[in-house]
């Protein structure tokens, strides 16, 4: 069996905001074309752990950050990377669905034009985009309509469209079904397993079902720290650490 490739990684990772240490030596790998999920209580620091690879916290004057954090073998903090280039090769998708008050075409058409893409070539790109979220078949007449009289469901797979349509690399999920009934959910996980054919996934849940359901690999984060990771099986079925098997099992969280 070929031993996985390491798509995104970080090591020795150490993130204050202001005094408070958020983060605490964090070397973790994932591996590419997989889903890792990042599971753990509230406040652990799952999705600023998350947010340290497509530099969200660039914004924030207060947050100092140590350690690396790679793209393949590329540092992502390199000052001769621009943040635009990280974020296009490092896709986010937000808790809560924040398509552009635009209609549903422009949404997907604003990411292309502002990046460049040349004119003839984006008519196809915002369909194939929109075809590869699974939302195609219920859109395909309403370009125009405005994204914001979408669904939930509709609007999270369209900012999900938004994403590839820049064909990144890796795309990272901040609990990207928090908001969503049971039938949007399982439509959102559908097309995470598909996606991971051609991207590196990284999704925050607290849903364990969710993990168990979607993920090829699962960490447990506590406090700021990684207590454990696995093979996704493995770390639900057969927990290493008691504090796992506690989270797991209810007994907090």
């Amino acid at each position: 069996m070929s031993e996985e490739k390491i798509k995104l990684s970080c090591s020795g990772l150490n993130l204050w905001f202001g005094k408070k240490q958020v983060l605490k030596n964090i070397s973790i790998g994932f591996p590419e074309n997989k889903v890792t999920a990042l599971i753990g209580p509230s406040g652990c620091g799952k999705s600023t752990l998350l947010r340290c690879f497509n530099r969200m916290h660039d914004l924030n004057p207060d947050t100092r950050i140590e350690g690396k954090l790679l793209l393949d073998s590329e540092d992502l903090y390199n000052r001769a990377i621009s943040v635009t280039q990280v974020r296009k090769r490092v896709g986010m998708v937000f808790q809560k669905a924040n398509p552009f008050p635009k209609s549903i075409y422009e949404n997907i058409n604003y990411g292309l034009k502002i990046n460049g893409i040349p004119s003839a070539e984006r008519p196809a790109i915002v369909e194939s985009a929109i075809k590869e979220s699974f939302l195609w078949e219920e859109v395909r007449d309403e370009l125009k309509k405005p994204a914001t009289r979408l669904s939930g469901g509709q609007q999270q797979r369209l900012c999900i469209a938004r994403t590839v349509a820049l064909r990144p690399e890796v795309i990272l999920m901040d609990e990207p079904c928090s908001a969503l009934d049971p039938i949007s959910t399982l439509k959102i996980e559908e097309l995470i397993r598909k996606l991971k054919e051609h991207y590196t996934i990284v999704i925050v849940t607290h849903n364990m079902q969710q993990a168990q359901r979607v993920a090829d690999k699962t960490v447990f984060m506590y406090l700021g720290e990684v207590i454990e990771e696995g093979v996704t099986d493995s770390v639900f079925n057969r927990p290493e650490k008691e504090l796992t098997r506690n989270y797991i099992s209810g007994y907090f969280g």
